[in-house]
């Protein structure tokens, strides 16, 4: 988790909590990293980390923001900002998707950190 905070604080993000949440209490099998954590304004703010070797498609959006709302019925509040992080190859419709539905997407090379 250092290493997410550290990645965040590099593009000046700051947060007053962050805490990792288990895929499987959202009832899901997929491979991403879920945090849930509160800006400084306020905020509550939900980062997904996604590393795996395949391309990242149109149609897994759509699963990613249900495992947006199903966090955001688990936390029983709105979650106003979306970040996603992906350490893989990233079609150009998906990320225009994420865009559109309000997500901040990061595409990086290697590590994240």
């Amino acid at each position: 988790m250092r290493e997410i905070v550290e990645f965040f604080g590099a593009k000046k993000i700051i947060f007053k909590s962050l805490k990792q949440i288990p895929v499987s209490t959202l009832n899901s099998r997929k491979k991403v990293n879920i945090y849930l954590g509160v800006n400084l304004k306020g905020f509550y703010c939900t980062v997904f980390h996604i590393s795996k070797s395949s391309r990242v498609l149109k149609k897994e959006v759509l699963e990613f923001e249900e495992l947006h709302a199903r966090l955001e019925a688990l936390n029983d509040s709105k979650i106003k900002i979306k970040y996603i992080i992906i350490n893989a190859p990233l079609c150009s419709k998906a990320k225009a998707l994420f865009e559109e539905l309000g997500w901040e997407v990061w595409q990086v090379q290697g590590n994240v950190y």
